[in-house]
């Protein structure tokens, strides 16, 4: 065979080195996409406590309690309930976890305020 017909080379496995060249923009995307789904839900949770204590500081029991009692023991959770009048006001206060819960935290927080209105017993 003579040497001016040589066949050109071929790109068998270029598939492969692409896709492991890609597999850690595609892991750092996901790990993104993963922290933003925890800030989403740290806000959710904060407005759920926030709501939670607001309704116990209302009636005068205890707000500190029930605003932790659906945030779990992962979460570092602030709880304060101040009345003026007629209306009890809570919030909340958590910290955002990087990538799970109960490691490492932002050294940011969630703030959520919620309200409700003061109850009275009823008179007999």
């Amino acid at each position: 065979m003579p040497a001016s017909r040589r066949t050109p080379p071929d790109d068998r496995g270029q598939v492969a080195v692409e896709f492991l060249g890609m597999v850690p923009l595609i892991l750092l995307t996901l790990v993104l996409l993963w922290q933003c789904v925890l800030v989403g839900y740290t806000f959710t949770l904060a407005g759920n406590a926030a709501d939670e204590a607001a309704r116990v500081c209302a009636v005068d029991g205890d707000y500190e309690a029930a605003g932790k009692r659906h945030v779990g023991k992962s979460w570092s959770a602030v709880v304060g309930c101040t009345t003026a009048g007629d209306l009890a006001q809570a919030t909340v206060k958590l910290k955002v976890p990087v990538l799970f819960p109960g490691a490492i935290d932002f050294p940011f927080t969630v703030p959520a305020e919620a309200g409700a209105v003061k109850e009275e017993e009823p008179r007999p």
